[in-house]
């Protein structure tokens, strides 16, 4: 029986659509997990932590249906180069908000032992550390939704402020064991956040960085464009040989 080849491929943007409807309700409740989750660090409350991780089964199951519709697309469908891309990003960028929830539901966990701790001084770097990356995150799924590159780059650029705030809040938090053994216990609570936060925004980096190949087909991971860009204006010595071409 001879499929009408406009039906086929209206049948293919279909399940497309649903593929990328599901993705965004993962999106929406990483999202949501992460914000209510780092509220109850800064507010040392463990009253949302069982919540948090009953929803992170939502995303859970939502990630498995991802790749069940994936394998159908791809066993059935066929899609050209750009469908083809488009599908495979979907399927990554799936991967990393699972593992966001995930992340969300360790936070949850700190803040509900915090709660259990004597207070340790107020950082300020666990509040920006926070601001930053559920800013990044945000960006990150925005410029997916409307494919756009730029803001993608601008969220891989913030990672090292992370990276930066994740080191001075390290410090910080030694000496306060150093100096108190009673705080032992809730600063490694507050080392854990600060590493789940930091695992968030790199994965928002890695979402970033899948925009930007969605959308123009070149890969910037590991620094593989600034290194392009530096190669290509690299100044030639005089007298050196010239490049051989490639063949």
């Amino acid at each position: 029986m001879n499929v009408d080849p406009q039906a086929r491929r209206r049948h293919f943007h279909t399940q497309l659509d649903t593929l990328q409807d599901r993705l965004l309700e993962m999106a929406g409740l990483a999202e949501e997990l992460v914000r209510e989750a780092v509220q109850a660090v800064l507010d040392r409350s463990g009253s949302m932590a069982d919540e948090i991780r009953e929803r992170d089964r939502r995303i859970d199951a939502l990630e498995v249906e991802i790749d069940e519709r994936v394998v159908e697309l791809l066993a059935l469908q066929q899609p050209m180069a750009r469908d083809l891309r488009q599908i495979f990003t979907s399927l990554k960028v799936a991967n990393d908000v699972e593992r966001v929830g995930d992340h969300a539901v360790n936070i949850a966990s700190a803040a509900r032992n915090l709660s259990h701790f004597p207070a340790v001084p107020e950082l300020r770097e666990v509040g920006e550390m926070a601001r930053i990356t559920e800013g990044m995150l945000s960006d990150a799924l925005a410029a997916y939704i409307s494919r756009n590159a730029g803001t993608a780059r601008m969220v891989c650029e913030t990672d090292d402020r992370v990276d930066d705030l994740r080191d001075s809040l390290f410090r910080i938090l030694v000496s306060h064991m150093l100096e108190e053994p009673r705080r032992i216990s809730p600063s490694l609570e507050l080392l854990r956040v600060g590493q789940n936060l930091e695992r968030i925004a790199d994965l928002a980096t890695n979402i970033s960085e899948d925009v930007v190949f969605l959308v123009e087909g070149r890969s910037i991971k590991h620094h593989q464009e600034r290194e392009e860009l530096e190669g290509a204006e690299a100044p030639v010595e005089p007298g050196a040989p010239a490049p051989e071409p490639e063949g």
